[in-house]
């Protein structure tokens, strides 16, 4: 929390921030053009915010794009603000983020957790059909080849896929890409959104940021915001422990 107050107290990096928030995804030099300052002044600021866990970078080929990460800000939110103004300040939020959904078509969800793991692990436990069937209530089934066709498959016995998609690129342990789309819309590409799982190792721990993109609306994005925390949170309680949560996280009242 610390690193967060310290990495807000600076103007500069606050107008960052509100940057991302604006448009989310950006690269350096499209963040320099509103900033008075030097390349080097900026990728300075830019690392106290990534410090912080205030921001995320995903590379796209040979571009870096920064991502607003909420997280931090939640937490302050709800250990400073929301005890004290909830109710108020809920509907104020609600309100201003329609408003600010509904300038854009299609909004992006980006979230990062760490883990005690390898970048083998976090990916085996991403692409495995076994794995994501004990951790997602799904099996994630594929080859994993770019271009092959991929299946979020129910663990029931029943063989109904709920999200059908395309493998856009497979680095195995670092990246893995693959569009979504509900069964009755596979053939219509403007229907689809687009998940990235970025795995980057760091001596013990691994961080793995998933960037959910062209999704469908206000709808979607709440049902996404809700879903991938959970998932996540599962994921990680498997990697490291051994076992998923002891109950199923997505079944948590309120989410």
């Amino acid at each position: 929390m610390d690193r967060v107050f310290k990495a807000l107290a600076d103007d500069t990096r606050r107008r960052l921030l509100d940057r991302l928030h604006e448009q989310n995804g950006q690269t350096l030099g499209e963040l320099c053009e509103h900033i008075a300052m030097a390349r080097q002044s900026v990728t300075q600021h830019l690392a106290v915010l990534e410090a912080a866990n205030l921001i995320s970078t995903v590379r796209r080929g040979r571009e870096k794009l920064h991502y607003l990460n909420p997280v931090p800000l939640h937490e302050i939110q709800e250990r400073w603000i929301d005890k004290f103004e909830r109710p108020r300040l809920r509907a104020l939020g609600d309100l201003k983020r329609r408003a600010e959904e509904a300038m854009s078509d299609k909004p992006s969800y980006v979230y990062v957790t760490y883990i005690a793991s390898t970048p083998e692990k976090v990916w085996d436990a991403l692409t495995d059909a076994d794995l994501t069937a004990v951790y997602w209530g799904h099996a994630n089934v594929s080859d994993w080849r770019p271009g092959s066709r991929w299946e979020h498959v129910r663990t029931d016995g029943s063989g109904i896929a709920d999200v059908v998609g395309t493998v856009v690129e497979s680095e195995r342990p670092t990246r893995l890409v693959t569009s979504w789309a509900a069964p009755e819309h596979e053939g219509e590409p403007d229907r689809h959104s687009r998940v990235t799982f970025d795995i980057q190792p760091h001596a013990d721990i691994v961080r793995l940021t998933v960037t959910h993109e062209d999704l469908d609306g206000e709808d979607e994005l709440r049902a996404i915001s809700a879903g991938w925390p959970a998932v996540l949170s599962n994921l990680k309680s498997l990697i490291e422990t051994g076992s998923p949560l002891p109950q199923e996280p997505w079944l948590v009242p309120g989410l």
